[in-house]
């Protein structure tokens, strides 16, 4: 696939939150390029599904040769969950662009770990649950990266559990009108706004508890925030502005 300015936010950085993609920096005159394209070509053709490949025109799109640095073609840079991961230069020999590539790929446990995860973005929870019993998973106990995903996935099936069987939405505001200091209900209620993946809601219930009692179930809400951290993290800037609030309720 040819991308340029108008498509790269889109067909790269995008879709790299969902597979590594490859871009090869390149132009019709480079002679080297033209010996690497047919290897990263066949490559990305035996990885299909697992990786994506796509190609720049350095000559049409300067934007983006200057924006990511290209210095001189060709230029291979990677991408995994929208930032630059991995490059190369020059037109190396097809085992070197292979073990490339191949780094690339999610280990066991990752894969394992991102099937559970949109197990719970479908609301199968009793599947979700069941996946983070695979026996891949164990080395994700020495990856903090991991570790943190796994459990916030725990807290997302607690919330979805808490939410299907737990008060209404209504039930939960008429005690919190009752007594705003109901931290229960406040609990409660954020953990149904969690499960509906409501997260900004979820966060501000859990955010005010901190401020009214930050000490409250040796810091139930303060946990709880965290995991939705971890939850929403494909929002970045909602994620932010919470982790700001929360120090600033902390302090």
């Amino acid at each position: 696939m040819d991308v340029g300015n108008e498509n790269f936010d889109q067909e790269v950085l995008e879709a790299s939150k969902r597979e590594p993609v490859v871009v090869d920096f390149w132009a019709p005159w480079c002679g080297p390029c033209r010996t690497l394209t047919p290897i990263i070509e066949k490559v990305a053709d035996e990885l299909a599904g697992r990786v994506k490949l796509v190609k720049v025109n350095s000559d049409e799109n300067p934007e983006l040769s200057q924006a990511f640095g290209i210095r001189s073609i060709p230029t291979v840079i990677a991408f995994k969950d929208g930032r630059p991961a991995a490059h190369f230069l020059g037109a190396l020999p097809e085992a070197q662009v292979r073990a490339f590539m191949e780094k690339l790929l999610p280990s066991p446990a990752e894969a394992v770990l991102a099937h559970a995860e949109a197990l719970l973005e479908e609301n199968r929870v009793d599947e979700a649950e069941r996946a983070l019993g695979d026996p891949a998973l164990a080395p994700a106990a020495h990856d903090p990266a991991l570790a943190a995903r796994i459990a916030a996935l725990e807290h997302g099936i607690a919330f979805a559990r808490a939410g299907a069987d737990g008060p209404s939405e209504e039930a939960l505001r008429a005690r919190l009108a009752a007594d705003p200091a109901d931290h229960d209900a406040r609990l409660a209620l954020a953990g149904r706004y969690a499960a509906e993946r409501n997260y900004a809601q979820a966060m501000e219930e859990l955010l005010e508890i901190v401020r009214r009692a930050k000490d409250w179930r040796d810091g139930e809400a303060r946990k709880q925030l965290l995991a939705l951290f971890n939850l929403a993290a494909s929002d970045p800037d909602l994620v932010a502005a919470y982790r700001r609030k929360l120090a600033s309720a902390l302090h």
